[in-house]
C-alpha cells in the first residue's frame, strides 16, 4: 500500500508542473496544441489534486512505517514544488498590473518623446500608453471618452491591442493566466474563460467563440502622437515597477537578445518584424526592413488601396485608405504627399477643401505571431 502514496505524491508533482508547463514559455510548449489540456487542467484542477490527495493518504499509513524520513521528505518536496510553481512561476504572480495608474498631459509628463506608445482616442478624448510599461504589465485598464478599455500588449508577440472588457454586455475584470502559442492569454473574473489577446477572442471555457470588441489604436513615438493629439493624457511609470521597466527599456529598439523577446534582423524569420493589416477577412504582411528602406509602400488588397507608412525614425507606424488605386503617396520631411495634395498622419489633408485619407489599424508583429494567428496571411512581394 505505500506504493499508493509514492504514486499519489509523485503524480501531484507532475500534475502541479503541468498546470505550469502548457500555459508558459517553458521549451517544447508552446508549439504544440495544448490549450484543450491546458484548460482541462486548470478547471479540474481541484478535484485532481483532491482524487491524488486521497490515494496518498490510502497509502501515507504504510509509507510512514517504512522510512519516516522519505515519508517527510517526499511531502516537503511537493510542498516546495507547488509553493515554487504557484508563487513565482505562475503569470499573474509574476506580471501585475499597476498599482497606480496616473495619467499626466504631456507638459507634465516624465517619458521621453522618443518612447514607443500604444495610442487611442475616442470621443474627444486622446491617451498614450508607453509600450515599455504596458510590456511588463501586459494590461491596463482605463476609461477613455467615457468608455472602459483594456490596453494590452504581448512583448513575446510584439503586438498591443485595446478592447472595450465587456463580456455578455457587462464590464469584465481579466487576470493574466499564461500564454498560448507565445500569445498572452487572461481570463476573466465571472465565467473563467480564457481569452486570446491578439484576437480578443475567447479560446477556452464557457464563453468560447465570443470576441471583445475592439477599438482602433495607434503605435508610434509620443512626439508624433503629441503632433497628432497635442492634449493627450500620458501613462506614467508606476513606481512600484521601476526595475521591471528598466528591464524593458531596450525592447522597443529591437536591442534584446533571446528566444522570447530578441530580435532577427532578417526578413521573414521567426523573430522578424512586420506590419500586418487586416481586411475584413483579409490579411496582408509587409516585410518591416523593406518598409523602412522605403517609408511608403501603396500596395492593392484585394480590391482596397492601400498605404503603409513607417516614419524616417522608424518608431511610428500608419495605415490608410487611398482615394483610388491611381493615387501613390510618398513621405518626405515628415509630410504625406501623392504630388497635389499633402496630408498629416492622420490622413487629413492639410488642404481643407481636398478630401482626405482614411486610417486603418496596422499592427507591428513578430512574424511568427502574425504567420500563427493569420494563418491564410499574404505576403507583399515588392517588384
Amino acid at each position: 500500500m505505500k506504493r499508493f502514496f509514492y504514486t499519489g505524491i509523485f503524480l501531484l508533482i507532475l500534475f502541479e508542473a503541468a498546470n505550469v508547463y502548457f500555459i508558459m514559455p517553458v521549451p517544447g510548449s508552446q508549439e504544440i496544441e495544448s490549450l484543450g489540456v491546458a484548460y482541462f487542467l486548470y478547471a479540474y484542477r481541484w478535484f485532481i489534486r483532491v482524487f491524488l490527495v486521497i490515494i496518498a493518504l490510502s497509502g501515507i499509513t504504510r509509507a510512514w512505517k517504512g522510512s519516516k524520513v522519505m515519508t517527510i521528505l517526499m511531502i516537503a518536496f511537493y510542498s516546495l514544488v507547488s509553493y515554487v510553481i504557484h508563487s513565482q512561476m505562475a503569470a499573474d504572480t509574476m506580471f501585475y498590473q499597476p498599482k497606480y495608474l496616473q495619467m499626466l498631459p504631456a507638459d507634465l509628463s516624465k517619458v521621453d518623446l522618443q518612447r514607443i506608445v500604444l495610442g487611442i482616442e475616442f470621443n474627444g478624448q486622446a491617451k498614450a500608453y508607453p509600450i515599455q510599461y504596458l510590456g511588463y504589465h501586459h494590461q491596463v485598464h482605463d476609461t477613455i471618452g467615457g468608455k472602459p478599455v483594456i490596453v494590452t500588449y504581448c512583448t513575446v508577440c510584439r503586438t498591443g491591442r485595446v478592447y472595450e472588457p465587456l463580456v455578455n454586455g457587462k464590464p469584465e475584470k481579466f487576470r493574466l493566466v499564461g500564454m498560448d502559442h507565445y500569445n498572452a492569454m487572461f481570463e476573466d473574473v465571472t465565467t473563467r474563460s480564457w481569452w486570446r489577446q491578439v484576437t480578443g477572442e475567447a479560446v477556452a471555457g464557457p464563453l468560447k467563440g465570443q470576441l471583445l470588441p475592439e477599438m482602433p489604436a495607434i503605435q508610434s513615438s509620443l512626439e508624433a502622437w503629441l503632433k497628432l493629439h497635442p492634449g493627450s493624457l500620458v501613462m506614467q511609470p508606476d513606481s512600484n515597477f521601476t526595475e521591471a521597466y528598466s528591464d524593458l527599456s531596450d525592447y522597443e529598439s529591437g536591442l534584446r537578445k533571446g528566444k522570447l523577446t530578441g530580435h532577427d534582423t532578417l526578413s521573414w524569420k521567426e523573430k522578424s518584424w512586420i506590419a500586418g493589416i487586416e481586411i475584413g477577412a483579409l490579411s496582408k504582411a509587409y516585410d518591416w526592413n523593406l518598409l523602412v528602406s522605403r517609408g511608403v509602400i501603396n500596395d492593392i488588397v484585394d480590391t482596397h488601396a492601400v498605404c503603409i507608412v513607417v516614419t524616417s525614425d522608424h518608431r511610428s507606424l500608419f495605415a490608410f485608405r487611398r482615394l483610388s488605386q491611381d493615387q501613390q503617396l510618398t513621405f518626405r520631411n515628415d509630410t504625406l504627399s501623392d504630388g497635389s495634395v499633402d496630408y498629416y498622419f492622420s490622413g487629413q489633408a492639410m488642404d481643407t477643401t481636398a478630401a482626405s485619407l482614411n486610417l486603418i489599424p496596422v499592427f507591428q508583429e513578430y512574424w511568427h505571431s502574425w504567420r500563427t494567428f493569420h494563418p491564410s496571411t499574404q505576403k507583399y512581394e515588392h517588384p
